[in-house]
């Protein structure tokens, strides 16, 4: 009985085998089919507008969105989000016009092995339009980049709001605003202008960290030249009106402009390369390429003897930083003060330094704006701030004052005294006046204070100084310009030094300035437990 049940059994089993044999013979044919259906819809997914319209796209000298987003990412780690998504408009004839993915390419990938959400605007669609369903792609992967903890890149290329949606395309676009504001200081957000940026689309890219554009194809503006002609009267071309050039050197909007796109790409990876995913990470680390204690002994030759002499400080800058890898940030624009990152020790930095060989690097309207968006994003993402300080002072004169130089010179010294990374600065000459004290003084919390034996800190320069102060002595002196030059002299003797502030703590040392790396190192080192706070408080009031 036993046996015929187990025969019975294996009978059955084989039944089932034969049944299901035939099941998958029978169900391979469907099973192709829908196979072939997903390649098809993929191809078609991936030729965006079509092929005459990319061919359009390459004869103004652009590439196509996915082509961008492999340039942007690691080969063969882009994995797509929504590739059959269409619009939902059916009026003015738009449900006659739906394109799979519609006009934005979304998904995410890797840059050098690290994770990061990209979407980049397809304008072979629609001219790159914002719908409703391209605000949600967009705002999908920025929200999968906030809850991963990832940074977002934006490739923007596009002719603004869809016109035939209306408010829906309005409202597509503020969704976007509210994740770029509520992203900030959370991921970084970096936004790359491969085309035309108009109207109300030029403000997400704004509220970014960093502004990316490409000589000769990109465009930001917020009212274009025909508008303006027609309203003001001035005959503006697009280019000099919201080009790469206007805006990475008279506006200030962009911070880095390249030549071509594959120059950009590289260039958006290698800033990546140097921030944290988010604000809870640490920036990479790499090291093994240059020593930590390595000394320069050209440093000591850098800053001229004569007070009011020029001198780049990059050339310190390139000296101090490891392999003389500084990337600037902003050129271009401001170039009384440079900003940038490198590295030292293999950890990433923020580079600020007053430019004495461009108006004595006083610091001006622009010159304190710059900074100070500088110095809050790398407090924002765990970088610390390395100073190098010549000032001579703010910059004097009626243009300025009703430019508002006392509301944004504020926003330098309001960035340096929120900041609570490490702080380091290096006093190279001089720093008189208020911009000694915005300069990432002592008494704005700055943590290690170094200058070298040419450093000076004194309320305003020596010639000045007398002036003011033994005015009526020299208005009655027989010899008064003997005696003027005696009492400068006099006046540098005493101050034009660092001895004084470093006798008050106001300086933590004076340092050789061959030993200007490893002292940095070594305070970077010290400082890597640093923990400061500010009061208990929504936000403070920046002066904005």
């Amino acid at each position: 009985m036993a046996v015929e049940r187990d025969m019975d059994a294996k009978s059955e089993v084989q039944d089932d085998a034969q049944s299901h044999e035939l099941a998958v013979v029978d169900a391979e044919p469907a099973t192709n089919a829908k196979l072939e259906r997903l390649e098809e819809m993929r191809n078609q997914s991936r030729l965006g507008g079509g092929e005459r319209r990319i061919q359009q796209q390459h004869d103004k000298g652009k590439l196509s969105a996915r082509t961008r987003i492999s340039l942007l990412l690691d080969d063969g780690t882009f994995e797509e989000i929504d590739p059959f998504v269409t619009h939902r408009a059916t009026d003015f004839g738009m449900a006659d016009r739906k394109i799979l993915s519609d006009a934005v390419v979304t998904g995410y990938g890797k840059v050098d092995g690290r994770q990061i959400f990209v979407y980049a605007q397809d304008f072979t669609v629609l001219g790159g339009s914002v719908s409703e369903v391209v605000g949600q792609k967009i705002s999908k992967v920025m929200d999968l980049a906030m809850k991963t903890g990832c940074p977002v890149v934006g490739l923007n290329d596009s002719g603004g709001a869809r016109i035939q949606e209306g408010v829906l395309s309005l409202g597509a676009y503020g969704e976007i605003f509210l994740r770029n504001t509520l992203a900030s200081g959370v991921i970084p957000q970096l936004s790359v202008i491969l085309g035309p940026s108009a109207g109300g689309a030029v403000y997400s890219p704004a509220i970014t960290d960093f502004i990316f554009m490409v000589q000769g194809i990109s465009q930001m503006y917020i009212t274009g030249p025909d508008v303006i002609r027609a309203v003001t009267g001035e005959d503006v071309t697009h280019e000099s009106l919201g080009g790469a050039l206007a805006h990475g050197s008279r506006s200030g909007v962009a911070h880095f402009i390249s030549e071509s796109e594959d120059e950009c790409m590289a260039q958006v990876r290698r800033l990546l390369g140097f921030l944290p995913s988010n604000n809870m990470d640490d920036p990479p680390i790499v090291q093994g390429f240059d020593e930590a204690g390595r000394t320069d002994d050209s440093l000591l030759s850098i800053v001229p003897e004569e007070p009011n002499r020029s001198y780049d400080i990059r050339e310190i800058v390139i000296r101090v930083v490891d392999g003389s890898d500084f990337m600037e940030v902003h050129q271009d624009f401001a170039p009384n003060i440079v900003v940038g990152f490198a590295r030292l020790a293999g950890k990433a930095v923020g580079i600020v330094g007053n430019q004495p060989a461009y108006l004595a690097g006083v610091l001006d309207i622009n010159a304190s704006v710059k900074a100070a968006r500088f110095v809050r994003f790398c407090d924002c993402f765990n970088i610390p701030i390395i100073t190098f300080v010549d000032v001579p002072g703010f910059m004097p004169g009626t243009e300025q004052e009703y430019g508002g130089i006392i509301r944004h010179g504020a926003k330098l010294l309001y960035a340096y005294a929120e900041a609570t990374v490490p702080k380091i600065s290096v006093m190279t000459r001089k720093a008189y006046g208020g911009a000694y004290l915005v300069m990432s003084s002592k008494h704005l919390r700055g943590d290690i204070n170094l200058a070298w034996p040419s450093a000076e800190i004194a309320v305003m320069g020596p010639d000045g100084a007398v002036n003011i102060v033994f005015r009526d002595e020299l208005a009655k002196a027989e010899n008064a310009e003997e005696r003027r030059n005696s009492l400068i002299e006099e006046f540098r003797d005493k101050f034009a030094n660092p001895y004084v502030a470093a006798s008050q703590g106001y300086l933590d040392n004076v340092i050789d300035p061959r030993e200007t790396r490893p002292q940095i190192i070594r305070a970077l080192d010290m400082l890597q437990n640093k923990r400061d706070s500010l009061p208990p408080k929504k936000h403070g009031n920046i002066p904005l």
